[in-house]
């Protein structure tokens, strides 16, 4: 089983590119909270990306960013320059091309800026796992980052059939790619579950509560499985997880509990059964205090059409 593959097609991820600029120096952007994560790919010249807490990354041509928490920042060339809202940018009606904007006939900059979303936000969701501000400085083999940086920017030159379902899936293919070459920087204890999956010993044992959240999976069980003694396992799920195994098997439950009841019409004590519950009520309580509502009425919440129609509302203000 591909853990990342699963969990990725289950969250709904998605995502398009907002905007590609060309600056000249001054320039200073603000960017607003959002409820996404915002990336940044700086393909020419340099610049400074700051926080509200005053951290600082300071980019050079081949950069990319993420702030994977939407928190509100801003990116210049001049620091003295005004900052200039990003919503406030005029673009030509019809396209997400090419933005011109800063002082200056000659762009001193050029850069793409977008967004990563996630439908199904749960909790230890993949965003969740990344830290607040993720920069990944370009390798030999990172010509995959500008290729299909370059692809989104033709793809959203002008508006033609299909073009937001062409960005989301480009969009899809860039973010896992971020998360390889983010995961593969990772030192040992690092990464959550991601990081963890590339332990010889804690990487098979989640392979098994994956594949089978049923089954009523103690310490022992899963130590053995892998070849280590039950401390020793425990130990080191938590070390690597950064969570027990327990807290991490019940979340994986509950996740699958949740996809469950969005994609199927089965009844809540057959969907207690296959995710390792043997009666409803110990189900209903669990599941109540993981994602704050009953099994029944989480159901009823995606499956309505005010839940539609918010997720079309997110859309909307993705494209915005």
């Amino acid at each position: 089983m591909d853990i990342l593959a699963e969990v990725l097609d289950r969250i709904r991820l998605g995502g398009t590119l907002l905007f590609h600029f060309e600056l000249g120096h001054p320039w200073n952007l603000a960017l607003p909270k959002r409820p996404y994560a915002l990336f940044h790919y700086l393909s020419r010249g340099s610049a400074t990306l700051a926080l509200e807490q005053g951290r600082e990354l300071h980019m050079t041509e081949g950069d990319f960013v993420v702030v994977t928490r939407g928190e509100p920042h801003v990116i210049y060339s001049d620091s003295q320059a005004g900052p200039v809202p990003i919503v406030d940018i005029d673009r030509l009606a019809g396209r997400l091309g090419l933005v011109r904007h800063g002082g200056g006939e000659q762009p001193h900059a050029t850069m793409i800026c977008g967004n990563f979303t996630v439908a199904t936000p749960s909790r230890g969701s993949v965003l969740e796992l990344l830290p607040p501000v993720l920069l990944l400085k370009p390798t030999e083999d990172g010509g995959w980052l500008a290729a299909i940086l370059q692809r989104m920017v033709s793809e959203a030159a002008f508006e033609r059939p299909g073009q937001g379902v062409a960005l989301s899936r480009l969009t899809e293919v860039l973010f896992v790619e971020v998360l390889r070459s983010w995961i593969k920087s990772l030192g040992p204890g690092e990464g959550g579950w991601l990081g963890a999956m590339a332990d010889p010993h804690i990487g098979p044992a989640l392979q098994l509560i994956h594949q089978r959240p049923d089954r009523p999976w103690t310490l022992g069980d899963l130590g053995q499985s892998v070849g280590l003694g039950r401390s020793a396992f425990s130990a080191r799920f938590t070390k690597l997880v950064g969570e027990s195994m327990c807290r991490y098997l019940i979340a994986r439950r509950m996740s699958e509990a949740a996809f469950l009841l969005e994609t199927s019409d089965e009844g809540i004590a057959r969907i207690a059964t296959r995710v390792g519950y043997e009666t409803s009520s110990a189900f209903s309580k669990l599941f109540r205090r993981h994602h704050g509502l009953s099994p029944g009425r989480y159901r009823a919440v995606r499956r309505s059409d005010g839940g539609l129609r918010q997720g079309r509302a997110l859309e909307a203000e993705v494209a915005d």
